[in-house]
């Protein structure tokens, strides 16, 4: 693509400043470190003594060159799609015949999500695979995180995005293509389907979100593993949702200038979302490559524009009740946006998640049901921390494979790079 780049699409490397990196140093070195309660552990978030020895390991240890290296010994372009810069990784196969394949991060994630699966899908054949499994891939940074920035105002919601995404592979010349996301990118995915049916000849999901919408019966016969997952996403621990759907913004004044305060918000959820959830993120994930993620985050000063696709996808949304702001909204005061209340959570009559009055995520029959069920081939594949309640898949997407993991938590393709890499050729096998 090098030699032959289509119009509008610029080549792109990662080169932070020097003295950007200085200030990061200084910044760690400088910590005010906070008091914690004794013997309360991971209980009330992430403990001095965890983060202290982190940040040390970040100032001193880590080397923030060495992975722009292997980020930039990856082809990078970027292309202004309606106003939107986007940039992405394209990374074609060594076989011209390969599928092409759309991979979507989510928060809080990075195109670094995908790094040890860009091999074996690209080149199969040198990682135990057949040469029909190869893919040419691109991998977007979704709008607002990495280098999509600036966002070009508001109203950046899944839709939007994927709208993004369909004419970035127009643009790239693709006309037949899969997309594989997780997390805000199996939000994104569905809608890149349904808006281009006649391109999109699949769609792979993990950590894919479900609700009931209310209707009669929909929760009887759920299987015991079901219920499990049901009781798991009522229960979750929502208060960096609440903070990046209710006020991006303002948390993002001390993200932005603490780099402690950006490696705890996101190393809790590397905690509580990887595979064992009782053991350290590490175990699960190398620490560099955390480490990755969370400088990303940090030298782009994107804590904000990342967090408000939350913002568009519940306050600003039907999702988050009547208003955005005001009122008896997601802002407002009478419990109508997403909250973690006792009460009216997954479990009752007409709602989504939460909501002590009756309001959450999904608050009443028509935020879901509106929504014209997917027609393209859908493979959900579900690792031990996803929530997903196959019913509610297959009402809202045509499911055609739906496979469940013994290992693995919520970032897939960092955890157990080989179980997504597997679940992908299967699927995409047959629908080339």
């Amino acid at each position: 693509m090098e030699n032959n780049t289509p119009d509008g699409i610029r080549p792109f490397r990662v080169d932070v400043p020097q003295d950007r990196l200085d200030d990061l140093r200084a910044r760690l070195a400088a910590t005010r470190w906070p008091d914690e309660l004794p013997g309360v552990g991971w209980s009330r978030g992430v403990p001095v003594a965890y983060l202290k020895e982190l940040a040390d390991h970040w100032r001193t240890a880590y080397d923030w060159r060495a992975h722009e290296a292997e980020l930039n010994a990856l082809p990078q372009y970027t292309a202004t799609l309606d106003g939107q810069n986007v940039h992405f990784l394209h990374v074609r196969s060594p076989r011209p015949d390969a599928t092409p394949l759309v991979l979507l991060h989510g928060w809080p994630g990075s195109v670094a999500d995908f790094l040890d699966v860009i091999g074996p899908l690209t080149d199969p054949e040198a990682h135990g695979g057949a040469a029909t499994d190869a893919f040419h891939l691109v991998i977007p940074s979704l709008p607002g995180f990495g280098f999509s920035t600036p966002l070009a105002g508001p109203g950046m919601d899944t839709s939007r995005m994927a709208g993004l995404f369909t004419r970035l592979m127009e643009r790239l010349g693709y006309t037949r293509y899969g997309v594989q996301g997780y997390d805000t990118g199996s939000w994104v995915a569905p809608h890149m389907a349904r808006q281009a049916p006649d391109r999109v000849i699949g769609v792979h999901v993990n950590a894919l979100l479900t609700f009931p919408v209310g209707a009669e019966g929909e929760r009887d016969g759920l299987t015991e593993a079901e219920r499990r997952r049901l009781h798991r996403m009522e229960n979750f621990n929502d208060g960096y949702l609440q903070c990046n759907s209710k006020r991006p913004q303002t948390v993002a004044y001390a993200l932005t200038d603490s780099p402690a305060g950006q490696l705890a918000w996101m190393v809790e959820k590397y905690k509580e979302l990887t595979d064992p959830e009782d053991a350290l993120p590490e175990e699960s994930i190398h620490r560099d490559r955390v480490l990755t993620q969370v400088s990303l985050y940090w030298l782009t000063a994107t804590a904000a524009s990342a967090a408000q696709i939350y913002y568009e996808e519940i306050s600003a949304s039907a999702w988050g009740g009547d208003g955005a702001d005001g009122g008896d909204g997601a802002d407002g005061g009478d419990g109508e946006g997403w909250s973690a209340g006792d009460t009216g959570g997954a479990d009752a009559g007409g709602t989504g998640w939460g909501g002590a009055d009756g309001g959450g995520w999904g608050d009443g029959h028509e935020d879901w049901a509106a929504a014209a069920r997917g027609t393209v081939p859908t493979a959900v594949l579900l690792s031990t921390h996803d929530v997903t309640i196959r019913r509610w898949a297959e009402r809202d997407h045509n499911v055609v494979r739906w496979t469940e993991l013994d290992r693995g938590g919520h970032f897939l393709a960092m955890e157990a790079p080989d179980l997504l890499v597997g679940d992908v050729r299967a699927f995409f096998a047959g629908l080339r």
